[in-house]
């Protein structure tokens, strides 16, 4: 692809990360060489089969420019998600940026729920349950593996 615009201008260290289920945060920094009153504009499609949507709720840094979103309600879909940054400057033309993300590997999992610990003087050990964390994407709760860490005073 042709990549017009400034050289150095297009956003840097894009990343996301979903958590609590359906909230996702998308954060990047400024081209290091995007001029002053550069300001960036996020476009996303969770499948081919979603409409393209801009970023409603924009984290800005101490200049008001542009440098992440907040989104709720977002849910994995099996194929990778698009995102586009582009941008805009009245001193220059502003490269793009996009990439394709499995969202299922951005995602912070929630810890296990209703852990119970029931230990019994006559028996010499403890009995640990849980259940498995909610997520909006696992069907099947044998993809999980736990690690229990019992720490003795």
């Amino acid at each position: 692809p042709v990549f017009s615009g400034m050289k150095g201008s297009a956003i840097e260290n894009f990343s996301c990360v979903i958590y609590n289920i359906s909230f996702m945060n998308c954060t990047w920094q400024a081209g290091r060489d995007a001029p002053g009153d550069t300001q960036y504009f996020l476009y996303w499609q969770n499948s081919r089969d979603d409409d393209v949507m801009e970023c409603e709720l924009y984290i800005k840094d101490e200049n008001g420019r542009n440098t992440g979103c907040r989104f709720h309600n977002v849910s994995i879909a099996i194929e990778k998600a698009y995102f586009l940054v582009n941008g805009s400057s009245k001193d220059s033309l502003i490269q793009f940026y996009d990439e394709y993300i499995h969202l299922y590997t951005t995602e912070i999992l929630t810890p296990p729920l209703n852990v119970a610990v029931n230990c019994t003087r006559e028996s010499a050990g403890c009995i640990i349950t849980w259940q498995p964390p909610l997520t909006s994407h696992v069907e099947n709760i044998k993809c999980f593996q736990y690690e229990i860490n019992i720490q003795n005073k």
